[in-house]
């Protein structure tokens, strides 16, 4: 998390490294925003644009759809720290369905804070500026701290013979995501010097 904090509001005062990471965030930026240009998508505010603002340490744009624009830069920045992007799956309706799931856990007796709409949906974590909702609500960003990893894990598997048939497939897929992330955690922060990492991003497009 820290990765990415430090490029917000840098204006620029970037190590070496940074300098080549932004470099590659930028080419992303453009990618994304030619893809929205191809589709006939107006934000009112181009990605690239977007990222600028971040780094710049604001987020002023007052276009109705600005913050579609900076939710995609802020995941690019993400994206670009230290992280291994995984599919979790594709839905018509996630919110709707991982409600579903939800209301089966906490039938199950899974604790609140391990139900996956809460991090699915959970926004950012505490120490990213505010940035503004998308009108729609998406794309969206949500988080898990990794320690939380494991035990959202095994509360899903106690319970996975007792759920529902139609969640088994989704809920087993999360679990097997939450524990190789647990794992290879647990072997950095063990194993290697200076291993920062401490939190789950996930991205809701």
């Amino acid at each position: 998390m820290q990765q990415s904090l430090a490029f917000l509001g840098s204006n620029g005062n970037l190590t070496a490294d940074q300098q080549s990471r932004l470099e590659s965030m930028r080419d992303s930026a453009r990618a994304q925003q030619t893809g929205l240009d191809h589709q006939e998508v107006d934000w009112g505010l181009t990605v690239p644009e977007a990222l600028d603002h971040l780094l710049a340490g604001h987020t002023s744009s007052k276009t109705e759809r600005a913050g579609c624009a900076y939710h995609a830069a802020l995941q690019i920045v993400i994206d670009h720290n230290a992280c291994d992007p995984y599919t979790l799956g594709t839905y018509a309706d996630p919110s709707t369905f991982f409600g579903l799931v939800d209301e089966e856990l906490r039938r199950l007796g899974v604790p609140g804070d391990l139900l996956p709409g809460g991090y699915l949906f959970g926004g950012l974590p505490d120490g990213f500026p505010g940035i503004p909702r998308p009108v729609d609500g998406y794309p969206a960003i949500g988080h898990l701290p990794l320690d939380s990893a494991k035990p959202a894990a095994d509360a899903y598997g106690d319970v996975l013979a007792r759920m529902a048939p139609d969640f088994w497939v989704d809920v087993q897929e999360l679990m097997e995501k939450l524990d190789f992330e647990h794992e290879q955690w647990w072997y950095s922060k063990h194993r290697a010097s200076g291993y920062t990492q401490d939190t789950l991003f996930f991205s809701l497009t």
